[in-house]
This record gives structure tokens, sequence and C-alpha cells, in this order.
């Protein structure tokens, strides 16, 4: 096939062009537009055409390798299409366009996004992750009490010669108070004074999650293993888990009701609601992991795997929250007023903070002291008396003691939305009245194999 002529070898010139202006200068015809100096791409003049008379040095350029064999005249056609050097890549759309928040290691704040109307938050999406993250803050906790059965009557269900083993089966639940609730509290009052991590959330929550996840990882690998020649090394290692594992979620739980703190205060209770649905959710996983499969050993395994998925979804969508607008409006209100604040090196009056709200401080600690007194220690031990009731014996601590309790302790936290009484300088009484609930809770079935006073409450609803 022949090769295709260019269009400028047989070169006619035509006034009407400004490519020929040159041409016709030097042919002594003259240019009618003298004014026009531009040339268009692809009708450069042909170097044949240039004016025998022209003065001044010349240059000789290199022609560069082309692509190719055709043999032309244009210059511009002996131009290479590709650049023999490296390439150079143009900042992408992501460098350019990412969120100035802190989960992406950034602390530009641009005033454009701060001005004007805050956004929504469309389809409550951050309130949604923030209601899981309260789900993953009480995982642990919520996992490990509701799984007593697994351990007390399995994993320590051994006879061993100096009677160890009985003693952690008959007060495992408090062994478990103790290891959780401690290390808990310290790692919480510590974390608001030190501040793990140098003040960066996103290193103290993510830091804290994936222990979390370890700590489950290495419960499963222990359900797996039997542990029947060892039960004491087991009842340890399952100690120092909860005690590490706690003390991460005390981390992970003050850093996030900061992390919420940017927000407005609904999002504050999101974390609430989903901290009591987290005992609700956990129950529920807890009987249907029963009825899925009888064997203790893989209701167990199936159970903690399932923490693991929850824990994981917390960290995927902690990532999720600076590419929504509603988040990052807040987040960079917050770092102006941080920016803005940074010439007070101040420390923030916590003495004079603890004298303002001592009366809801004791308010809070009371509600939990009578509550931890009784669950799960006391109330997982109540027995049914009637052989023939409803509820068979291996739902009826899960259904009774922790789904009873967790539901319930969801609905009452929900209820104040509603019912605003009483008011904050009363509300001490109902809760130093709750105390009648140990000695109620005790005058039921309650320990039948080792009580020392009659059952006063017979009636197993």
């Amino acid at each position: 096939m022949a090769l295709r002529t260019p269009y400028y070898s047989d070169y006619n010139p035509n006034e009407d062009r400004p490519s020929d202006r040159q041409y016709l200068m030097s042919s002594g015809v003259g240019v009618r537009d003298s004014h026009d100096t531009s040339f268009y791409r692809g009708d450069t003049m042909p170097l044949r055409h240039i004016a025998g008379n022209t003065t001044g040095d010349v240059t000789v350029v290199p022609v560069k390798k082309r692509i190719g064999t055709l043999d032309v005249i244009n210059p511009m056609e002996q131009e290479t299409l590709l650049d023999p050097g490296p390439v150079r890549l143009a900042p992408c759309w992501e460098s350019r366009h990412a969120p100035t928040d802190e989960l992406n290691f950034k602390t530009s704040t641009p005033k454009a996004d701060i001005d004007g109307m805050p956004p929504k938050d469309r389809l409550n999406l951050v309130f949604l992750i923030l209601m899981l993250h309260g789900i993953g803050t009480l995982m642990p906790w919520n996992m490990f009490i509701t799984a007593s059965s697994y351990f007390i009557d399995f994993k320590l269900n051994i006879n061993d010669t100096d009677g160890s083993t009985e003693e952690y089966r008959q007060h495992f639940l408090s062994y478990l108070g103790v290891a959780s609730q401690v290390p808990n509290v310290i790692c919480n009052a510590f974390n608001i004074f030190v501040q793990f991590g140098g003040g960066n959330l996103t290193f103290r929550i993510i830091g804290s999650v994936l222990v979390e996840i370890i700590i489950f990882i290495i419960t499963v690998i222990l359900a797996m293993l039997d542990s029947s020649t060892w039960p004491g090394a087991f009842f340890y290692m399952t100690m120092a888990s909860v005690v590490v594992i706690n003390m991460a979620n005390g981390i992970y739980q003050n850093s996030l009701y900061g992390l919420a703190a940017k927000l407005p205060m609904k999002y504050s209770m999101a974390i609430i609601l989903g901290a009591n649905t987290s005992g609700t959710f956990t129950s529920l996983i807890s009987i249907l992991s029963i009825a899925a499969s009888p064997n203790q050993r893989t209701a167990a395994i199936y159970y903690f795997i399932t923490a693991l998925f929850v824990l994981l979804a917390c960290v995927d969508t902690y990532f999720a929250l600076p590419l929504i607008r509603f988040y990052r409006y807040h987040d960079r209100l917050e770092q102006k007023a941080i920016t803005d604040s940074r010439t007070s090196s101040s420390k923030p009056p916590y003495c004079k903070i603890l004298c303002k709200i001592w009366p809801q401080c004791f308010n809070v600690f009371f509600v939990f002291f009578v509550t931890l007194t009784i669950f799960p220690a006391i109330h997982a031990e109540i027995k049914p008396i009637d052989p023939n009731f409803i509820i068979p014996d291996v739902y009826f601590t899960p259904i009774t003691c922790f789904l009873c309790f967790n539901f319930f302790a969801m609905v009452g936290s929900m209820v104040p939305n509603w019912i605003k009484w009483p008011g904050p300088k009363f509300l001490c009484v109902p809760v130093i009245l709750r105390v009648l609930f140990i000695p109620f809770f005790m005058l039921c079935n309650y320990i039948p194999s080792r009580r020392q006073i009659p059952v006063f409450i017979t009636n197993d609803w």
C-alpha cells in the first residue's frame, strides 16, 4: 500500500491564508494583511520556501528520534510523540481534595468549609457509626460475663486434687468483675490527665481496638484448645486477657467520648444508646450460639468470632468518618477553636469543675455501685425453683439475667428523652433507694447449694 503524500509536498500559496505570509513577502507579491503574524498549527511554512536572503546566524537543531520511518518535510512531524525522559505525575484528585482532619493527619482548616450553614448528617450516618462504636465499647465486658457458663461449666469443670479449680468456679464472676472494672477505671482516669498517644484520637482509638481484637483472637484459640490438664493456667490466662482488654477498652471509651464532644449533644447519646444496645446484642448472640450448637466449645467459638467482626466494623467505620461532610465541618470547627485558644496554655480547672458536678458524679457512682454489686455476680447465680418452668435450664440464666437486664437497661436509657423527672436536685433520692435491690435479689433462690438462709421469694416469675 502506497504512503499518502503529505499535503505540503506540492505547496501552493494562498494569499488568504496567514501561513503564506512569509512566502508572499519573499516572492515580491507583498502582504495585504500585514498586521497578521499568527500561524496555524499544521500550516507551518516548509523550509524550502524560506527566503534566500534571510540574514542572521542559523542554528542547527539536532533532530530527535521519531516513531516510524516516514520521511517528511515539516519539522513538527519530526518531533517524537513520547518524551524519553521520566514521567512526572501531577497531584492526584485525592491529594488535592482529601479531608483536612486528623484522620488524614492534616492540620489545615479551610475557612470556606466552616463558613455558612452547617451540613446535615445525611441518613444519620455519623449517628449510626457512633452507635456502632458504643456497641464496641462494652463488647469485651458483655462477651466475657455472658459466656460465664462456658468458663464455669465447661473449661473449669475439672476435679483436681487441691480444690483450686472449684474455688475458681465458685467465684469466677467476682474475679471477672474485679479484673474488668478496676483496670478500666484506672485507664479511664489516667487517659483524662495524661492522654495516651499525645492527644491523637486516631492513635488511641484504633490502637485500643486493635488490642481488643488481638485478645479476642487469643480467646478463640484458647477455646479451641483442650485445657483439661491445665485449668489453673487457663484461669490465669483468661484473667490476664480480661485485664489487658479492659485497659485498652478504658482508653477506647474515654477517647470515643472525646470524639463525640466535637459534635452536637445527641451524638454523645448515640454512644450511650449503643453501649446499652451492646448488652442486648451480646445476649441475643449468646442465645443463638447455644441454640445453633449444643456443644459449648463450638458455641463459644462462634460467640467470640462475632465480637471480632463487630470490632473490625468499628475500625472500618472510624476511617469512614472524614468522608462525611457533617463530621468534617464540626472537626474543622474544633480545630479552629483549638488554634484560636493556643495563646492560653493554662490547664483545665479540674477542681472547680469537680466542685460543680460532684452531686451528679455521686449519682453515677452509686448507680454503678449497686448495679455491679448485683449484676452479674448475684443475678447470674439465681436458679429456677420450678423444674417445669417455661424457660429451660440451659436458657434460664441467659434470658432472665443477661437478656432481661440489658434490654431493660437499654429501654431505661431511652425513657429520659421523654420523661425528665425528677430534676437534678432530687435525682439522688431514687438513686439511693436502688440499694434495696441488693437484699431483694439475695432473698431469691441465690446459690441454693451453699445458701444459709431460706428462700423468701419462691416464684420464678
